[in-house]
């Protein structure tokens, strides 16, 4: 558990299926259960800590949004900050990606901000990530406007496609003096 000055980030359970609803709409059958289940799953496998962690209000507890690390494929290459050459053999490459969703009644409360500032700082600080990605669509300025919070890079896709990669923030881990 990830613990802010308003948030606690917690694992999922699946007690939460109302509040995740809320959040993110539907899920997809089972999802909620396979999320929880991977916990453990994970970390025996020593593996980055990949999927959804709840958001809950450190004072009531009450759930009011995701976040989570996830591992994301991507044309990276094409955007001018990460080298900017396309070709078919770099085309896709795999990075960690950083994801966040509040319900809308919490939303401009700086809630998605704090909750992936804690897990930025965990990923780098413990978790030995060398990069943190995020990407969405160029109409998303609420999620554009965290990335930038968060200190981000942020780049247009100068490529139309994939739409999900129009615009890309990221986040190389700070270099310490040894």
């Amino acid at each position: 558990m990830l613990e802010t000055e308003r948030l606690r980030v917690r694992p999922l359970s699946a007690g939460d299926v109302d509040a995740v609803r809320a959040v993110s709409g539907e899920p997809h059958p089972g999802w909620l259960e396979w999320t929880a289940a991977s916990y453990g799953q994970l970390e025996a496998l020593r593996q980055p800590p990949y999927g959804e962690r709840a958001i809950c209000l450190r004072d009531s507890g009450e759930l009011v949004g995701l976040v989570g690390v996830v591992p994301s494929m991507g044309p990276f290459a094409q955007l001018p900050g990460f080298g900017g050459a396309i070709g078919p053999a770099d085309r896709l490459r795999p990075e960690v990606g950083l994801y966040w969703a509040v319900a809308p009644e919490h939303r401009g409360n700086g809630y998605a901000t704090e909750a992936a500032r804690a897990v930025i700082d965990h990923g780098f600080a413990e978790l030995g990530l060398a990069r943190i990605v995020a990407t969405t669509e160029r109409e998303n300025l609420a999620s554009i406007a965290v990335m930038r919070r968060l200190g981000m890079r942020v780049e247009q896709n100068p490529l139309p496609e994939p739409h999900w990669f129009q615009v890309v923030g990221w986040l190389d881990a700070p270099v310490t003096a040894t």
